[in-house]
């Protein structure tokens, strides 16, 4: 077999089952409601403490990976976010709760984009978008297939022994995942061939077009942190069934698949701005559909439309900032980059969960999600346009 789809196993298998169990998180808050009594204010800082150190920790991530290799790294971080998720069924307390998502679990998530995407970028100099969308459909299958599964474990054998079961699940599919997982050769005579192509961090943080692209993702990444968090417990607010909400994950699951793919594509023909730009129309609509919508089956539509735009935007990222820098230090830039997302993704969960706990309503949070999204898409087209991949212009902007 090539060995490049051996990889593209290892990256969509690491996707599938770290996101997975994120997005399955959401479906345990009525539980976590019930016995202890603790606000949705209080669960939703646990997994914004938990996206806060994804973004540090994705940029010690990105420079291991582009010293070591993606397969020490993605091993150590899948045992300790396994290790994780198997460990929250002996909480009692908020700070423990605090403690496991703040290093276990956030480690894993601070590896789990940048390294494999990283390494994609290197096996595959001229579709980095169309394979970033591949392995970022692994990401969508586990939205999809994990939390269903983990509704149907709380029902069947109680939550603690359902975070044991997808804790103990996740650290074996993670090992299979980084032993398939390394970087391609270097060529004779080719200093690391494409991977010395392109900025150093020191060069690309010195330009407007780094910070620009920071900001954008600062701005997107509250909505694609908010909105899979506390859709499943919306809709149950909204009269549906766990086993309903737990769906509408499914479908963000599904309609992303459409989004990574499409998008994927995409970015290799139109570039990161132009891809950008689409992605936030879609968000934008969905947003503010979500203010207004309370019926089940209109919601079901929205999110499909969302899920489309929360897909597309975890695919452009990579490939759109190896278009603009090159491959050099794509590790380092491209963590950089995740770690601004992460400081909107942590806030933002925290201060839905305070609005809701206060005025008994998503909407006002949707509205600012909202703004947000508009703001991100105004500094898209202030950005440059992208030629196709292996052009000089695009490795070496202005």
């Amino acid at each position: 077999m090539d060995p490049r789809y051996i990889v593209v196993f290892g990256a969509s298998l690491t996707q599938f089952t770290i996101i997975g169990l994120l997005f399955s998180y959401g479906i345990f808050f009525s539980e976590l409601e019930s016995e202890f009594g603790w606000s949705r204010t209080l669960l939703s800082s646990c997994s914004s403490l938990a996206f806060l150190m994804m973004g540090v920790l994705a940029m010690v991530g990105g420079r291991l990976n582009d010293r070591y290799g993606p397969r020490r790294v993605l091993a150590v971080s899948g045992i300790l976010y396994g290790i994780g998720y198997a460990l929250i069924s002996q909480v009692t307390e908020p700070w423990q709760l605090f403690l496991i998502f703040g290093t276990l679990i956030g480690i894993g998530l601070g590896t789990h984009d940048v390294v494999t995407l990283s390494t994609i970028g290197r096996w595959f100099e001229h579709r980095r978008g169309v394979m970033t969308g591949v392995v970022k459909s692994g990401t969508a299958m586990g939205q999809v297939a994990v939390p269903p599964l983990a509704a149907i474990l709380i029902l069947g054998f109680g939550w603690r022994t359902a975070f044991i079961v997808l804790g103990l699940s996740a650290i074996v599919l993670l090992l299979v995942a980084a032993m398939a997982m390394k970087n391609p050769p270097v060529k004779t005579g080719h200093a690391s061939g494409s991977m010395q192509i392109g900025q150093t961090f020191q060069e690309a943080r010195k330009s407007r077009l780094f910070w620009t692209i920071c900001a954008i993702q600062f701005l997107f990444f509250p909505s694609l942190m908010t909105v899979p968090l506390h859709l499943a417990i919306h809709g149950m607010d909204l009269g549906m069934t766990a086993a309903r909400a737990a769906s509408l994950l499914s479908v963000i699951g599904a309609s992303s698949i459409v989004g990574r793919l499409a998008m994927g594509s995409l970015v290799d023909i139109i570039g990161g701005r132009n891809a950008y730009a689409i992605c936030f129309v879609f968000l934008i609509t969905s947003l503010i559909a979500l203010i207004f919508i309370t019926g089940h089956w209109p919601l079901f539509v929205v999110i499909a439309f969302y899920g489309f735009a929360h897909g597309g935007f975890f695919t452009v990222v990579s490939p759109t900032v190896a278009k603009y820098f090159g491959m050099r230090a794509h590790g380092a830039i491209f963590g950089t980059v995740l770690f601004f997302g992460t400081i909107g993704g942590s806030i933002a969960p925290i201060l839905t969960g305070l609005v809701f706990d206060t005025v008994g309503s998503y909407q006002w949070a949707f509205f600012g999600l909202t703004m947000l999204a508009v703001t991100g898409l105004v500094l898209v087209l202030t950005l440059p346009t992208v030629n196709n991949v292996g052009d000089q212009e695009s490795q070496n902007p202005a």
